[in-house]
């Protein structure tokens, strides 16, 4: 592949789009990863639908950041980027969120260098969870090898249509915690559908359908994590399996086994050095009730589709 030099780089222009929300324990954080990177952001266009606890009063300390503000009730994760991007003249967005921040200062540069050719619409980099106390070991990353981009594209709608449900999904696992667009395409030629949750995934499916290449590089790492209880890790897990199946029609064959995960967790906390026997022992539980949450969603999950799609779509809402 063409390796763009600093110059081809500098060529474009770079603007950031924040969709926020009582983000206040992490939004400097956030915001000065981006504007210390080794490339210039001209501005970050920061969406709040309705912050209360002084997120907008960090965000006004600023000057590059261009805040709009909507009222709560009409979030919509496809619409409300839609909105902030009227406000973009950059030829180049980056999409991310408000409580995840740049895992090295050239993040954006790595991501800049894959936009290679006109035919490229996005390039999306990689989540990973930072080595810290209050998120989970069994998640902190640990690369077992040098990052490699790769690229997908199809040469038509059929042939994504037609193409098996693994090679949809490994095309189309989009992530707007971090990827960026050429914004021409994202604002006039394929912007977000209006939807409530997956609307990356549906853009890169547009995408690939109408004939974009779409890269990957999991090099381009941002620090994300949520710390989800067993009912939420539950819920977005059935999300998750019918974006999948909806998309791609990716559907688990059988629930996994409750004894690997179990292991797995108990090794890898076992292995990390520094926990206390009070932290392996939280941490476990916590990963145990993870594992049975994925279960119980894949078995609810397939019951559903026995009895139908009216039935999954149910309880999807």
């Amino acid at each position: 592949m063409f390796a763009p030099t600093t110059n081809d780089i500098m060529k474009h222009s770079l603007s950031i789009v924040i969709p926020v929300r009582n983000e206040a324990k992490h939004m400097r954080a956030c915001i000065e990863s981006w504007l210390s990177q080794t490339v210039e952001v001209e501005k970050i266009v920061v969406i709040d639908s309705g912050s209360t606890d002084g997120t907008l009063e960090i965000l006004a300390e600023y000057p590059k950041v261009q805040l709009i503000e909507i009222d709560g009730s009409t979030f919509n994760h496809g619409t409300t980027r839609n909105i902030a991007m009227q406000q973009v003249t950059t030829d180049l967005t980056l999409m991310t969120v408000g409580d995840g921040r740049a895992a090295s200062d050239d993040v954006l540069q790595r991501m800049m260098s894959s936009f290679t050719s006109d035919d490229v619409a996005g390039v999306c980099g990689h989540q990973i969870v930072a080595h810290e106390p209050d998120k989970n070991p069994v998640e902190w990353f640990r690369p077992q090898s040098e990052p490699v981009v790769r690229s997908h594209r199809f040469e038509s709608a059929d042939a994504f249509d037609n193409a098996s449900p693994e090679e949809k999904h490994t095309a189309g696992s989009w992530d707007d915690v971090i990827a960026m667009y050429r914004t021409d395409i994202l604002k006039n030629v394929i912007p977000y559908k209006a939807i409530t949750y997956g609307e990356d995934t549906q853009w890169a499916v547009d995408a690939l359908r109408s004939g974009y290449t779409l890269a990957y590089d999991p090099g381009a790492r941002v620090y994300h994590y949520h710390l989800e209880n067993e009912d939420v890790f539950y819920r977005r897990a059935i999300t998750m399996l019918f974006l999948r199946d909806r998309f791609f029609g990716v559907v688990p064959e059988s629930s996994p086994p409750s004894l690997v995960p179990l292991l797995r967790s108990t090794k890898t906390l076992l292995a990390t050095p520094g926990l206390k026997l009070t932290e392996r022992l939280y941490w476990l539980r916590y990963n145990v009730g993870q594992s049975r949450a994925i279960r119980r969603a894949i078995g609810d999950y397939l019951d559903a589709k026995k009895q139908g799609e009216q039935s999954v779509t149910d309880l999807h809402d």
